[in-house]
Formats: C-alpha cells, structure tokens, sequence
C-alpha cells in the first residue's frame, strides 16, 4: 500500500509520515528529498528555487517526474509530499491519501522551532505564494481544496500520536491494509 501526506508547511507531514511509517513498518520518504537535490544542483537555497521555479514549469516538472517513478515502483511506503495525493490522482496510482493542516500561526511557530530561526513567518508566507502560485499556473490545482484526499486532519490541537492513530483508525477501517 501507499500512503500519501500532504499539507502546507509545517502542518506535521514529515514528523506524522516518520511515525507512521514506523508503525506500519513501512519506508518513509519525503518529497522535499527531491526538490531540495534539484535546489542543490542549481546552487541555490530552498527559497532562491522556489522563486526560481516559479516561471520555469520544467523544474516542477523533473520533481514530479521523481516522485512519480518513486511512487511506481515502490510499496508499502510513506511519502510525504505537497502534491502527492493530486499526482497518485492524475496518474492512477493506488494510495490513501492524507491531508494535514494547522493554523498559519501554529505552522510559523513549528518551523521555527525546527529551523532555529525567527525570521519563518515572512520565509512560510513567501514559500507557500509561490508553490500555489506554481501549482495554479502549471497544474490548474487549488491547493486549498481538498476533496480528493481520504482523510484531512487539522493537527493544530493534535499531539503526533493522536495524529498517528486517527490515521491508522482511518486506514484499517477502509480495509486498505
């Protein structure tokens, strides 16, 4: 089985993804791995390529491709991944598909606490406009609706655990396992 997760930035998708996959001994990957190597190859940091991206469709275009030979050619994984669950949706790959959110506020204060920075708020908001702005011009997506995932969490009030087994519940009681 494949397990999807995605949500905007810092709304837990790699802590969740790890747990998760550990639970249901599964691997984890995360779909930044890619982007972050294509940001490296091009030697620029994350937010210099995002904006990059932003008028060169192919860049995304090599991420999905990455992420989509992944997803063909491996099971019983967890990738966490922006646009995941719209990729497994437009190319006819079996996967639960799992959306996480959080308040911008809870987001900012997350990704602060793993970057070690207290400048997140303005870096969040710049990143997120630019993957949406990506994702509107170059795949028609509105990253805001979420109605073709099979389970959407707000984890703003949720511990990891409780995350990981509304999860888990979800996915025994759809027989996907």
């Amino acid at each position: 089985m494949r397990v999807t997760i995605s949500g905007p930035i810092g709304s837990g998708k790699s802590t969740v993804g790890r747990q998760l996959a550990s639970r249901l001994s599964y691997k984890f990957i995360s779909g930044g791995v890619f982007f972050r190597s294509l940001a490296r190859d091009h030697g620029m940091t994350i937010e210099e390529f995002n904006r990059y991206a932003e008028t060169r469709p192919e860049i995304d275009q090599k991420q999905d491709n990455m992420i989509l030979e992944f997803l063909r050619d491996n099971d019983n994984i967890v990738l966490e991944s922006r646009l995941a669950g719209w990729l497994c949706v437009r190319n006819s790959l079996d996967a639960f598909k799992i959306f996480l959110n959080a308040s911008f506020n809870t987001r900012v204060q997350r990704v602060s606490y793993r970057d070690q920075n207290n400048e997140t708020g303005e870096m969040v908001k710049m990143r997120e406009e630019s993957e949406c702005l990506r994702y509107r011009k170059f795949y028609g997506i509105d990253y805001s609706l979420t109605g073709i995932y099979d389970l959407v969490i707000d984890t703003d009030t949720l511990s990891v655990e409780e995350v990981v087994n509304k999860i888990d519940e979800s996915i025994k009681g759809k027989n996907f396992c």
